[in-house]
């Protein structure tokens, strides 16, 4: 461990000085590693081939994007360090990852903060929402954008899931996140942090009682056939961060970050409107197959959850900010 720390100090200090190594190499493109864990079918795995194609595009013969799916370099545990060693120079874990390097990004885990995707997107794109992808600058991690992976439903193997008390005592796989935990503790229910891979077994042996999911991740992963109910809660954001190596990043000519910029922004737009179209069509997938009932939420029903979950924004202020609170939820009011 003191090895790879210091191997890390160590690249993060040298990253300007390669970045501009690199940038005088006028006989080779700069080589761009842009690793992830998931499959190339996924909104991810396609806004990382439509950067490629956008940026090779804009800076012929000047950057070469290679993209490494499915684990194929590192795997969700390792990924970060290569990026802050160098070894890789994009990578866009969950949102969930990020704790250990700023907690205001736990924003994104406080349940029942955000109305539906477009307050999400006007959060995510407001002043206080693009603070956030520089807030890990000091830790040698630059943002540079949001990708989306849909908000979340809450599903059970109960029959009625409409109000904050109708969860009490139920068993609820989570990632590992102290908002998560404190989200179900407050509600009465028992929080269990599971691997993903478990979670399908899990709920069909009643290990655990319910899961929360977007519509993707429901209906690839078959939850809905062991799953009674399916709310319509949007309660929480289960996004990815596009991140890349400050130090590297600072260190390239000012004409191929502008142009990798444009390509970024070319792929968020792709990715987002992909999963967009892929949750709305497993949303629907998973009524025709008629196995979970679908259970939509009334206003009232909203409101009484989002007052339930109101200790739980309290206990997190101090560390995400009042100011990013406050404005994560007047994007709800426009």
């Amino acid at each position: 461990m003191k090895f790879a720390t210091t191997r890390i100090a160590a690249a993060v200090g040298l990253t300007l000085t390669l970045g501009l190594a690199a940038a005088t190499a006028h006989a080779a493109p700069i080589v761009i590693k842009f690793s992830h864990v998931v499959a190339e079918s996924t909104p991810k795995g396609q806004g990382a081939l439509k950067f490629k194609e956008l940026a090779e595009a804009a800076l012929p013969g000047k950057v070469e994007v290679q993209v490494f799916p499915n684990s194929q370099l590192f795997g969700d545990g390792k990924e970060m360090e290569a990026l802050l060693l160098g070894d890789v120079q994009i990578i866009a874990p969950s949102l969930a990852k990020f704790d250990r390097y700023t907690k205001k990004i736990q924003i994104f885990d406080l349940p029942f903060m955000f109305d539906d995707m477009d307050a999400l997107d006007r959060f995510q794109s407001s002043p206080k929402g693009q603070e956030l992808l520089d807030s890990m600058k000091s830790k040698g991690i630059k943002g540079l954008a949001y990708w989306h992976n849909g908000l979340k439903q809450l599903s059970t193997n109960k029959d009625k899931l409409t109000r904050p008390e109708d969860v009490k005592g139920l068993k609820f796989r989570i990632q590992s996140s102290d908002v998560l935990e404190a989200q179900f503790r407050q509600l009465g229910a028992n929080p269990q942090k599971l691997a993903f891979s478990e979670v399908y077994q899990a709920l069909q042996t009643g290990v655990v009682d319910g899961a929360e999911n977007p519509w993707s991740n429901i209906y690839s992963q078959k939850f809905h056939e062991v799953q009674k109910t399916i709310a319509v809660t949007n309660h929480g954001a289960l996004d990815y961060m596009v991140i890349t190596n400050s130090g590297w990043w600072d260190g390239l000519p000012e004409d191929i970050r502008a142009g990798l910029q444009k390509a970024m922004a070319g792929a968020t737009e792709h990715a987002n409107k992909l999963a967009a179209e892929i949750n709305d069509r497993d949303r629907q997938r998973i009524a025709d197959a008629g196995k979970a009932k679908i259970q939509t939420l009334s206003k009232e029903d909203v409101a009484a959850w989002r007052t339930a979950m109101q200790p739980v924004w309290k206990k997190f202020e101090d560390q995400i900010g009042k100011d990013i609170i406050d404005a994560a939820s007047a994007s709800n009011q426009q």
